[in-house]
């Protein structure tokens, strides 16, 4: 076999994307990408089809990242940006880290079944990561950053607005060092602004920010606000900053220049209630809760059934008129109140009352076949014990399996990306605490063992 790399000339000096060819002298060119071993090893691959002849490394390839978040919402920024082939260096603070590592039980167990210090939170957030303990407050450690910085194409960094500056580690500072940087800041309530000093975690943001305002059930079923049952404020903030990140290299690729990217955990929570918002500029009426259903389709929501419940979304009026065919009351369809989506939300409380009667007469997986006959948009509503035993989860590969240093292997949730020539990338399990200092230090900045060592006993790393 005989591999070629090359990297695309660019003037703005800015890394190209490696191509890699193999060619094989029996066969000729073919895809061939790395992928891990699932759980279910027995489960069948469902990659796309590759378009061509090239195998390539993940699109971010040769992209350096330093990932200096903490917690949920830059970690989960840096994981998405890891997974799509960038090199992600993720730098903790000796002997501590990230708090989500203490974020436990449950904690990952060793090869022999003992629990681990490594919490199972951490472990969603951080693979594909090597992880770099520096001491900021120290001057060697801050001659580190600055040295990996002046390297690296984005830094991503969740400090408290200002903190980083007393240690020279600030957008200005490290943009001015590497004109080319991508420097991402998250924060609670943006860089700039009466608030942006507050800190900031998810539930507080999704309380501040609206959304439990509009989670939950309603008032007249005695139901009160209530947050998401995963941080995804935090989320959809490291969402908006992976985005933000790729289009800012994109700009850089026009420009020649980096720039600074504030994405704040407000401001992201706020702009992703999507609907909901203009339901309320529109009609200067706050949204209610309504716990599962839709405030602009109907009925679009959960039922009880015979032996439990159920998740009706009917999206049209033609998928309504099926809906009541299976539920054995056609003519409803035909009724002048219910016969158009407007007047379902008009007359939303008595045609509720009419199909949730009919839908506690038999089980769900009666409900289910009978809607799947007619396509009418339903579904149980699974624990994820349930979700994980879908047939579909194996045949995806939506679970696959990492060589931990600790616990031998951790499972982890597939990307649910699929490239065709660039597949997402499952190098590194979540590493555990400064599990690739040393490794960094040589091979990236080119420290002797000697220099490391003198680090190591400053305190520096």
């Amino acid at each position: 076999a005989i591999s070629v790399r090359t990297r695309p000339a660019n003037p703005l000096g800015w890394p190209g994307f490696l191509w890699c060819i193999q060619t094989k002298i029996a066969c000729g060119l073919h895809w061939s990408p790395r992928q891990s071993r699932a759980l279910n090893t027995n489960a069948q691959s469902q990659e796309p089809v590759t378009t061509g002849a090239l195998s390539m490394p993940g699109p971010l390839n040769s992209l350096k990242v330093i990932d200096m978040s903490r917690v949920l919402a830059g970690p989960w920024a840096g994981q998405l940006l890891a997974d799509y082939g960038a090199e992600v260096i993720k730098i903790e603070r000796p002997g501590v880290g990230d708090d989500t590592r203490s974020w436990g039980p449950p904690w990952l167990r060793d090869s022999a079944g003992n629990d681990t210090k490594e919490a199972g939170y951490f472990q969603s957030t951080n693979r594909n990561k090597r992880s770099v303990t520096v001491n900021l407050a120290h001057p060697l450690g801050q001659e580190l950053i600055r040295k990996l910085v002046a390297r690296s194409d984005v830094l991503l960094e969740n400090y408290k607005v200002g903190s980083l500056q007393r240690y020279g580690l600030d957008a200005t500072t490290l943009c001015e060092l590497n004109p080319t940087l991508i420097y991402c800041s998250i924060s609670a309530y943006g860089q700039s602004g009466s608030k942006s000093a507050e800190p900031g975690y998810d539930a507080m943001i999704q309380a501040a920010g609206g959304l439990m305002s509009i989670t939950g059930e309603s008032d007249a079923d005695g139901g009160r606000p209530t947050k998401v049952g995963v941080a995804i404020a935090d989320i959809m903030a490291g969402m908006y900053a992976a985005t933000a990140v790729l289009a800012a290299l994109v700009a850089r690729e026009q420009s020649g220049r980096g720039q600074h990217i504030d994405v704040p955990l407000f401001d992201s929570q706020v702009a992703w209630l999507a609907n909901q918002n203009m339901n309320y500029l529109l009609t200067g009426t706050p949204p209610d809760r309504r716990g599962t259903a839709h405030p602009n389709i109907v009925p679009y929501q959960a039922f009880q059934t015979a032996d439990g419940y159920l998740m009706l979304a009917v999206g049209n009026d033609s998928q309504f008129a099926n809906c009541c065919a299976s539920l054995g009351c056609p003519e409803v369809a035909e009724d002048p109140r219910y016969s158009a989506n407007s007047a379902r939300i008009e007359n939303r409380d008595e045609l509720i009352q009419i199909i949730a009667e009919r839908l506690t007469g038999e089980t769900t997986a009666c409900w289910l076949d009978r809607f799947a006959s007619l396509h009418i948009p339903a579904g149980p509503i699974n624990d994820l014990a349930q979700v994980f035993s879908d047939p579909v989860v194996a045949e995806r590969r939506i679970v696959r399996s990492l060589n931990h240093s600790l616990a031998g292997e951790v499972p982890t949730v597939a990307n649910p990306v699929r490239f065709s020539d660039t597949p997402v990338e499952y190098k590194l399990a979540p590493p555990v605490l400064g599990q690739h200092t040393a490794e960094v230090l040589k091979d990236d900045l080119g420290y002797s063992d000697k220099e490391i060592a003198r680090l190591y006993d400053s305190g520096a790393i």
